[in-house]
């Protein structure tokens, strides 16, 4: 990746982590940390891989993304907003009474293509849609974002299998490995430890990539692109909460939002790294 694409990308990426400070602080509540965790991934996924169009964004051949991990919708609403699908200003009602934005992702929302609900869900709503685009001979892809912690559930492993058995390589599920879940580290909750190894078990291809550098970031999603009758499974290792230096590797983040000095200094931190990057 050329060093002005990467910058581009970079200077998205911070900005959609203001708007996920920016939501989560006016919510008065909502999940930060893993929001925070898959910026870069959704901000590469929406401004460089996904074939879609804030303009038209029911059009029948667009790539299609599911926010398995729905309680992140903070991470996705914020980079909705950058693309165009809705007004930015809508990430300071997020939550509240009659908003367009509520605490899921919610298929009425422009570029939502899936609402989501209980851990696990999401990734078989995905295969469905995958499926449904080889029984139409369309050439769109599906991404599905889950997190470690969600991996614990069976349903997941049900679609795992689903997968693998009807040759979904137009399907490529991402799962964000920051090793935190709601109740503590991942390895001491309930390890669905060694994530690789499962699900090459299951019949997957599966790749490795660092969550928060674009080059690795690109370089997985090309692999991802080569691969014939398989579904794909990116491990993305990553910081939860990162961008903010309070809020990075602390499980406390997982689910609560920042009071007002909070929310300055993290402001204020990611204020600084937007600067530095368009300087």
């Amino acid at each position: 990746m050329d060093s002005t694409e990467k910058k581009r990308l970079q200077i998205n990426a911070c900005k959609a982590r203001m708007g996920i400070i920016e939501g989560v602080y006016n919510a008065k509540s909502g999940h930060p940390g893993g929001s925070l965790s898959i910026a870069d991934l959704l901000t590469y996924l929406y401004f460089e891989k996904m074939n879609v169009d804030a303009e038209n964004p029911d059009m029948p051949d667009r790539d299609r993304l599911v926010l398995s991990k729905g309680h992140c919708a903070p991470a996705l609403y914020s980079v909705l907003a950058l693309k165009g699908f809705f007004p930015q200003k809508e990430l300071k009602k997020l939550r509240h009474i009659g908003a367009l934005l509520q605490g899921h992702p919610c298929i009425h929302i422009n570029g939502v293509d899936m609402s989501s609900g209980s851990l696990g869900q999401g990734i078989s709503a995905a295969c469905g849609m995958a499926l449904a685009a080889k029984l139409d001979s369309k050439s769109y892809k599906v991404y599905a974002v889950l997190g470690d912690g969600e991996i614990e559930e069976g349903q997941v492993w049900e679609a795992a299998m689903f997968a693998a058995h009807k040759k979904l390589d137009n399907l490529i599920a991402i799962v964000d490995n920051n090793g935190l879940q709601i109740d503590g580290p991942i390895t001491e909750v309930c390890s669905p430890e060694p994530i690789t190894d499962k699900f090459e078990a299951f019949g997957w291809h599966v790749i490795t990539m660092d969550a928060h550098d674009f080059d690795s970031i690109e370089k997985a999603f090309e692999e991802a692109e080569a691969i014939k009758d398989k579904p794909v499974a990116i491990i993305e290792k990553s910081v939860k909460g990162k961008g903010v230096s309070f809020m990075e590797n602390q499980v406390s983040w997982h689910g609560t939002a920042p009071n007002e000095q909070q929310y300055e200094q993290a402001m204020s931190e990611l204020s600084a790294q937007l600067k530095e990057l368009e300087g």
